[in-house]
Order: C-alpha cells, then structure tokens, then sequence
C-alpha cells in the first residue's frame, strides 16, 4: 500500500542523515521503517511559512495536485492540514485521514467555536497518542469515538542510539564524562532546576533555546561554576545526543501543561541506558518508578529536586541499575521498531476499510 507522508519538518534531508547515522529515526514517526512492513510512503514537499494560513493553503495544494496514487494521508501533526481536513469532513476530499494528536482533543468553552471544531474531528478518520491518558481526556470532550482513538508506544531508535555509541567521538584531553544534563525546550521549569542545582551545588549542563525567557533566568545563574548554559539554534538531534551519550544522569523538569511534555528526551535515556529524575507529568504513558528507571519529582518542587539528584549522584550502583532498567523498557516497549509495527497494522487496516 501507498501512504501520503506529511511532517512538519524537511523530510528528505532527515532521511538522509537517518542513513548515515546522523537523525534519530523515531522523531520521523515510522517514515524510516514503514517499506519493512509494505507500506511505501510518497513525500511531502516540505516549505516553510511564517503563516499557519499561508502553510494550510499550500499543503492542501500540493496534496490535490498529488499525481500518485495513494491509500491514505498519514501526518505527524494535523498542523498545516486544517484545510484538507475540513475538505474530508464536508465529504470533497475522498482519501482517509491518520495523523497523530499530541495533546488531548478539548472542549471549548466559545460554543460556536466548540461546533466547528465538532466538524473539523469529522474529517480525522484515526488518530495516534502517546498515551492512554490523551485518549481518555480526548473523549470526555464529545468530538470523537474511541473507535478512532490509538495508543502508539511512541520511543526512541534504539540503532542510531547503539551506533552512536559505538562511534562517539572522543572528548579531548582535560574532558570528563559529564554528570547531569538536559536538553528540554519547551515548557521547561529551569526556574526550579536551577534552583536545586545552585543549592546542592551539583554539575549540570543545560542545552535549550535562546527563548528570551529562558535566557533571563539562566543568566541570573552565571555566575555558578557548577551550572553551564548552552544555546542552540534549530533542529540538532546528533549533537544534543552525542552530549547526552557522554553523560550519567538526565534531569527533565517541566512546567504543568497538559500533554507528554519531556518524552523525546524521556525515551532517549532509555535507549542510552541511563537513569532520570522527571517532572512527574501524568500524561506520560510510562511510570518511571514502578519500571525502576528513575525517581518522580512533584511540580515547582526544590526540595524534592535536591533530594532525587543528591540521591543519584551518591548511589552509583542503583543509578547505572535505573539505566540498565530503561534500557529494557526501551528494547522491550518502548522503541522505533515497535511503534512503527503498531501504526503498520492500524494503516492496512484503514485501507481495506476505506478502500
């Protein structure tokens, strides 16, 4: 079978690195694993508008125009194809609808708003989460059927992890394995990492975004030897992995927003086998304490942060058997070759039914 493939980042350039090593496969959500389970995706041609309106006129262009035949539309996000899906919900666009939700379907509270976007969800014929959590908060909304709802055990490409591993560069002389790290971007609560980590007096090294936010608050702690900023521009998932491949903890404090915040970073320790400390975020699909892999922290809690890094850092054996644990989640559960497994089965059978 034949699948539209839409994401929203560049595509072809990713699946080329993904080749040579260079890009995790799982942020592709199955692109690079799909042809093992006979399915054949055609490529979006990805631009980059500044406007949401502009992106959603031209995806449903360059969908119609498509001249290849194809089963379905599979998206990562629904982010740019508001327009073909409001075409599939009014019956003017005939293929099928797949794309992945990553935060839970809600009710809003402008009842005009509320039916249209009622509508809109007629036009997704099946949805992906990442958790049971997303899908059981999605249906308390009254747009969608759980019929059409499904968990992914979305994790991480355990082979590119491997690989890297295997050819990770050396540091240089004078370089030490790193100890704490994070590399969180969105919704992350350094106001209360930092904090933890200036009065324990721990190193940590933080690699995120110049969001001007971030910035103010990070360079209130300049002047902390054991606390090292990092900036970085765009899309580096070599680079920021190679730092954390030579680290021995990861730290993943975020804020409370109602959605997986912090999973890319979550299964990538467990591919590299290494222990976490976590924002205890109720979405996630996983709990880290009952699989052993790392201890929960509650929301904006300090104390609960110097005690669970404290803890770690001066229990070496139980740390490197946190890792080990989420190694075996990862290979067991939570990876590339799984996921992509599942999402192959729900697809075929989205195109013999709409077929």
């Amino acid at each position: 079978m034949k699948i539209y493939y839409y994401h929203t980042r560049p595509i072809e350039e990713a699946l080329k690195e993904w080749e040579k090593h260079l890009h995790p496969g799982h942020i592709l959500y199955g692109l690079t694993h799909f042809n093992k389970y006979g399915i054949t995706p055609i490529l979006h041609p990805f631009r980059r508008f500044s406007s949401r309106l502009k992106l959603s006129f031209y995806n449903f262009f360059e969908i119609i125009r498509c001249k290849e035949t194809y089963d379905l539309l599979y998206g990562t996000s629904f982010y740019g194809l508001e327009l073909i899906i409001f075409c599939r919900a009014l019956g003017l666009f005939r293929k099928p609808i797949a794309i992945w939700h990553h935060q839970a379907v809600v009710r809003n509270p402008n009842p005009i708003k509320n039916m249209i976007s009622r509508f809109y969800y007629k036009g997704i014929d099946q949805m992906f989460f990442f958790s049971r959590t997303l899908i059981n908060d999605s249906l308390q909304s009254g747009k969608v059927t759980a019929d059409r709802l499904h968990l992914i055990h979305w994790g991480a490409d355990i082979d590119f992890y491997d690989y890297l591993r295997q050819h990770l560069p050396a540091t240089g002389s004078g370089k030490q394995e790193k100890a704490f790290i994070t590399t969180g971007k969105e919704h992350r609560d350094f106001a209360t990492l930092l904090k933890a980590f200036a009065e324990t007096g721990l190193p940590v090294e933080i690699f995120t975004t110049p969001d001007p936010e971030y910035q103010t608050l990070l360079k209130a702690y300049k002047a902390y030897s054991n606390i090292q900023v990092h900036f970085t521009v765009g899309i580096l998932p070599h680079m920021l992995a190679t730092e954390v491949c030579r680290s021995r903890f990861v730290v993943i404090c975020c804020q409370d927003f109602p959605y997986t915040v912090g999973l890319t970073t979550l299964v990538e320790a467990f591919a590299l086998g290494l222990p976490v400390v976590c924002t205890r975020n109720p979405k996630f699909e996983m709990d880290i304490e009952k699989e052993g892999v790392g201890i929960y922290v509650d929301y904006n809690d300090v104390e609960g942060w110097k005690q669970a890094i404290t803890y770690l850092y001066t229990h070496p054996e139980e740390a490197r058997q946190m890792g080990h644990n989420g190694r075996n989640l990862a290979e067991r559960e939570f990876n590339l070759e799984h996921y992509t497994y599942e999402l192959s089965v729900i697809l075929k059978n989205m195109a013999k039914t709409y077929g």
